[in-house]
């Protein structure tokens, strides 16, 4: 019945900080492509390190034009200053790239070639720096000190992500280094991106923006968020481009047999594909049709309470499936925590669950809430149903692409099928299976009945193995369940990777309580790919008793589709 959701509110501040938080999701993405994942695992071979840091030389030359120029638009003399000192540390750290590399033990190759990723990147940086931006006048025309510091503004837009990136990247992966172990081989480069001097360099450029951007209009405004993004994107398109020579974990579609890859996509609906809960947006339907009833003053024979009335009614059911559900989720759980992963365990506890999700869908029948809804009003709910940023695109990439044998199942306790299936009424999400319960109708208007197919986690279980015995078993297969409640709990377990996303607090307190890990996807990744030179990785496998986290559907895109 009612999801537990999540959400985050970024603190407000100066533009370059409001950007990075826009596409921050964007930059996770970063993350988990090979280069990146092997990196952090240090398993990377030295000639792909060696090649993409071989590209520094042209970024930077870049880089130092880009300030030369900035510094000529800049009007305020301090802020000329500020650039100037910004362009003599690329000059500075240009002239010492050998030494520096040298200093990370490796040794630069001598002759080396402008990657087609890097030019895309320069091109564009150079082409921003001397004011050939959409709209905007030639550097010869520029006549006022507010074209100047405009033009400024833009530059360094254009550089700014792309230090606040790496700057980003290497924190997390150190992160998932192993203290105690300390032996990649990449760790000083890691350490050199990690270091307060360049995390210096990147708040100065992002403080510079943010001054410059004080006086521009909310057109040049939209302007330097246009350019920050494509810079992002650019930066990300070149880590993407790396060549990698070795196996590797990720993504998921690029590492399987070359006939393509065979993929089985699970999918919760509430609060893991859609922003609303599903039964919310049902109790708004009986209320308006009871409204509609109350204002025409007439006799329905499937509405027979007022819609004040009704309100109170959705409200008191709400109230007590809350109150309800947690007493029960702690009812559930052993005295002391598990110290392995216990799956016979969870399965004896969830059954005591699964009584109750019926008892409540049970109670929701009764009170006749669900009497009266138009079929077509539900429909068109689900038409204009807020989805998860990204969940939408990645379904529809995993669907549309060619090369990939896919299908993708929605398991959920939404009430009714029709709604979910007008969600996804659009493009290749019409391939989609929606498993879920049904509203049976007489004619076009709902009974008030529900026909149950999927109320507890056992009947997700049971849906979900129904699937996987249908499909065909003659090449490699991979599951991947994504969602965050309990009721997604076995089905997670039993995928061969199972991703949580809005982890709800019941699945993280059962999951506690009975050895389940809940681990970084990120790391995770890391992790696999250091057992896979090793050889005692054997691929993604279920009943591991360890689920992944994430925190958006960017990052799923990452690992399953890539950038």
């Amino acid at each position: 019945m009612i999801m537990e959701g999540f959400q985050a509110t970024p603190d407000d501040g100066g533009i370059a900080k409001r950007l990075w938080v826009k596409f921050k999701n964007e930059s996770l993405c970063a993350l988990y492509t090979p280069f990146v994942v092997c990196l952090a695992s240090g398993t990377l071979d030295s000639k792909s390190f060696l090649h993409c840091i071989s590209q520094d030389v042209y970024f930077l030359q870049a880089f130092a034009h880009a300030y030369e120029l900035a510094e000529d638009y800049a009007d305020d003399d301090e802020d000329k200053e500020a650039i100037r000192v910004m362009r003599k540390r690329v000059l500075r750290k240009l002239k010492d790239q050998d030494d520096l590399v040298r200093e990370w033990g490796f040794e630069l190759p001598e002759v080396s070639t402008c990657d087609s990723a890097t030019v895309r990147y320069t091109d564009f940086l150079l082409a921003t720096a001397a004011g050939k931006v959409e709209g905007e006048k030639g550097r010869g025309k520029i006549v006022t000190p507010f074209e100047k510091t405009r033009l400024a503004a833009y530059a360094l837009s254009a550089i700014a992500p792309c230090m606040r990136l790496y700057s980003f990247l290497s924190k997390e992966i150190k992160a998932v280094l192993v203290p105690e172990e300390s032996n990649n081989i990449y760790e000083r480069w890691i350490d050199c991106l990690c270091s307060e001097s360049f995390e210096a360099n990147a708040s100065r450029i992002e403080d510079l923006l943010d001054k410059l951007s004080v006086t521009l209009t909310g057109e040049e405004l939209d302007v330097v968020e246009k350019l920050y993004h494509q810079a992002m994107k650019l930066e990300l398109e070149f880590i993407a481009a790396q060549a990698i020579t070795q196996s590797t974990i990720t993504p998921i579609s690029q590492v399987q047999e070359p006939a393509g890859c065979n993929l089985t996509l699970f999918c919760d609906f509430d609060m893991t594909c859609s922003a609303v809960d599903s039964s919310a947006l049902l109790a708004d339907v009986a209320i308006i049709a009871a409204a509609k009833t109350d204002l025409d003053d007439c006799e329905s024979p499937y509405v027979h309470i007022s819609a004040a009335d009704l309100r109170a009614t959705w409200s008191n059911l709400s109230s007590k499936y809350i109150e309800e559900y947690e007493q029960c989720i702690e009812s559930i759980r052993p005295s002391e925590t598990v110290g392995r992963f216990d799956y016979e365990g969870l399965c004896k506890a969830l059954v005591q669950l699964s009584d109750f999700e019926s008892r409540a869908n049970d109670m929701v029948v009764h009170s006749g809430v669900l009497r009266g809804l138009s079929q077509e009003d539900i429909k068109r709910v689900g038409e204009h149903l807020i989805f998860q940023n990204g969940c939408k695109n990645v379904l529809q990439e995993i669907l549309g692409r060619e090369n990939m044998h896919a299908d993708v199942h929605i398991l959920s306790y939404c009430w009714s099928g029709d709604l979910i299936r007008s969600a996804f009424s659009s493009g290749a999400l019409t391939e989609l299976n929606v498993h879920s319960n049904e509203l049976p109708y007489e004619g076009s208007v709902t009974t008030g009945d529900m026909i149950k197919k999927m109320e507890s986690p056992m009947d997700k279980l049971q849906a979900f193995n129904d699937i996987l015995k249908s499909r065909e078993n003659n090449s490699k297969h991979t599951t991947v369940y994504v969602g965050g409640s309990v009721g997604d709990f076995l089905c997670l377990l039993n995928a061969d990777v199972g991703i949580v996303i809005g982890m709800s607090a019941g699945l993280k307190r059962l999951g506690d309580q009975f050895g389940v890990s809940f681990v970084p996807l990120f790391s995770g990744l890391v992790t696999k790919q250091r057992e896979l030179a090793e050889g005692s990785c054997s691929g993604w496998t279920g009943m591991s008793g360890i689920l992944y986290t994430v925190s958006s559907w960017d990052e799923i895109h990452a690992f399953i589709l890539g950038l």
